[in-house]
Formats: C-alpha cells, structure tokens, sequence
C-alpha cells in the first residue's frame, strides 16, 4: 500500500429530483468538480432516508416523481477542497454538506495474472 495522506472528504446530500438549470443537480456537482480539477466525484443512490423537512424519500413503485436521496463524495487535498467549496454554494439550495479530514491510503492496482483461481 501506498503512504497514508491527509485530505478532506466533502459529502453533499441531496434528492434525485433536485436540478439546475433544467439537468440533475448531481450532474452539475460531478462537472463542476471535474472543471475544479479535484481527485474525482462519485455519486451514491440510497434506498430511503430523511432530514431536516423529516419527509421520508424513497423509492416507490407507482410513483412518477422518485425522490431518492444522493450523497456525492468527493475527497482530495485539503485546499482544493475548501477552493471548490463557493462554487456549490448557489446551486446547493437545501441540502446539506458535511466536511470531514480522512486519511486516504491508495491500494495498487492487482495484477490479473496474479488473482486467485
């Protein structure tokens, strides 16, 4: 494994049906962190939850409208980071962001020769 790194993981929660502009919100957070140049951006689909409104989102089956909560991840060094920060601040309108120090430790990529039978 390589070295363990100090940086921060940003954790933005909001609901599918959340946009920008007429597109999903979430799409908006992944370009903008990739026009930021950060590490990367994965977006994560829950199955049910709730905040602050304690309204339940969830998937439903006969339901047009599916409002399932998002958590976008992005970590990368702390100063990043905290640069990209203002520029989600006029499109995250209610949701919620968390930020937090980790410790990133990068595994090697496996050799396929070398995987187990």
């Amino acid at each position: 494994m390589r070295p363990i790194r100090h940086a921060l993981q940003l954790t933005i929660f909001i609901e599918e049906c959340d946009t920008w502009h007429h597109k999903p919100l979430s799409a908006e957070i992944v370009h903008r962190a990739h026009e930021a140049g950060l590490a990367g951006a994965t977006v994560l689909r829950g199955i049910e939850g709730f905040g602050a409104s304690s309204v339940i989102h969830g998937f439903r089956l006969l339901s047009l409208k599916q409002d399932v909560p998002l958590a976008i991840v992005i970590v990368d060094e702390e100063e990043r980071v905290r640069r990209f920060l203002p520029t989600l601040r006029d499109v995250v309108g209610g949701g919620l962001m968390i930020v937090e120090h980790v410790d990133v430790m990068r595994c090697p990529a496996r050799d396929p020769a070398q995987a187990p039978a």
